[in-house]
């Protein structure tokens, strides 16, 4: 077994894990001839730490599979110094993996002893907003415009490493080193894109609201609401998303909702209908204290359906029943609607709930 360590320069931003000091945590990534641990090789462990003041990575290299148990043994015992082990897709693949090894081995493993982070598990939350055909890591790379050296995918590197073992030489060393040195550093590379979960945390403030009208071509009038929000974390990238309804984008702290605005009648719908009578010619219904006044001939038992006021103003959609009083546009309608009124503009508490309400609809 070859082990190497060498102080790196990593751009890493400690607030992205502001529950441990960047000497507690550990990234971590490993190269193998396959997926079964029980008919392949670990040949090499990466990972990159946090020690007085300055960023090393360490990678312990199995130079023939006879050592491969060392290896795993060695990352066993220095995992110890860590609080929180960081990776990309390890609770799915790495760390399983790893157990698997030690088991056969009979090596204790320790990852019970420390929080793990799942950057893949993170970012799945939200993944729509990237609009890439998948969340590798390589692809968020990209997404990211983050450079790396190395060319090759690990299932090419398979090879690398059995034509190592074959004949050994530093050129084929050092490809197999890269690939896994860049996994790492891409790693830290890509550690902003857990900012997005800001949008599903809650973790912003609220700017400003206003109330727009627009021309369209057609010379029709349309109503829009922005609310424009501050977020906490940077967002590394602009992204956008949206539906019929609502749309926003996203870039460093600045977060811009745009809500389109319902201005037709709408129904408020009683939910007590036993008490109502409802009136066919007026198209409404009234409280049985008042329909004792109405001709029976021209006042029928409310139903669920029809016991209802109507209403005109400026209304924004929600998807659940955030925002009360709500409306409808009928009474089997999945969307409802609250009036966008002076109240509701100057209540940042629920402002920000109704924020929260749209991208939990959008990204989830």
């Amino acid at each position: 077994m070859k082990e190497f360590i060498r102080p790196i320069s990593v751009k890493f931003n400690p607030e992205e894990f502001s529950s441990y000091k960047p000497e507690e945590i550990l990234f971590f990534d490993i190269e193998t001839t396959g997926f079964s641990p029980e008919k392949s090789t670990l040949y090499l462990i990466g990972c990159v730490y946090f020690e007085k003041g300055e960023f090393y990575s360490k990678q312990w290299f199995v130079d023939e599979p006879a050592f491969e148990m060392e290896a795993i043994a060695a990352f066993m015992e220095f995992i110890l110094n860590f609080k929180a082990i960081v990776h990309y897709n390890g609770s799915g693949f790495d760390i399983p993996y790893i157990i698997k090894k030690c088991e056969q081995y009979n090596i204790i493993h320790h990852f019970d002893d420390i929080a793990s982070i799942d950057i893949y598990k993170i970012i799945s939350n939200y993944k729509t907003l990237f609009k890439t055909v998948n969340i590798k890591q390589k692809t968020m790379e990209q997404f990211l415009k983050i450079h790396r050296e190395d060319k090759y995918n690990g299932g090419e590197l398979i090879k690398v490493y059995n034509a190592y073992c074959q004949k050994p030489s530093d050129e084929l060393l050092r490809l197999l080193l890269l690939h896994n040195h860049n996994d790492l550093t891409g790693m830290i590379g890509i550690l902003p894109l857990i900012n997005y979960n800001i949008l599903l945390m809650g973790e912003y403030s609220l700017s400003s609201i206003t109330l727009n009208s627009t021309q369209t071509s057609d010379s029709i009038g349309k109503k829009e609401v922005i609310i424009t929000l501050y977020s906490k974390k940077p967002l590394p990238a602009r992204v956008s998303c949206g539906n019929n309804n609502y749309y926003f984008i996203a870039f460093e702290h600045s977060i811009k909702i745009c809500i389109q605005v319902y201005t037709e009648e709408l129904k408020f719908f009683y939910p007590n209908y036993k008490d109502y009578y409802y009136l066919p010619e007026e198209d409404r219904s009234i409280h049985k204290s008042v329909a004792f006044y109405v001709d029976k001939n021209f006042r029928t038992k409310a139903k669920a359906a029809n016991c209802y006021s109507k209403k005109t103003g400026n209304f924004l959609p929600q998807y659940k029943e955030i925002i009360t009083p709500f409306f409808r546009i009928d009474f089997y309608d999945k969307i409802s609607y609250f009036e966008f009124v002076e109240e509701f503009s100057n209540n940042e508490t629920e402002i920000l709930k109704y924020c929260h309400h749209i991208f939990e609809t959008l990204l989830t």
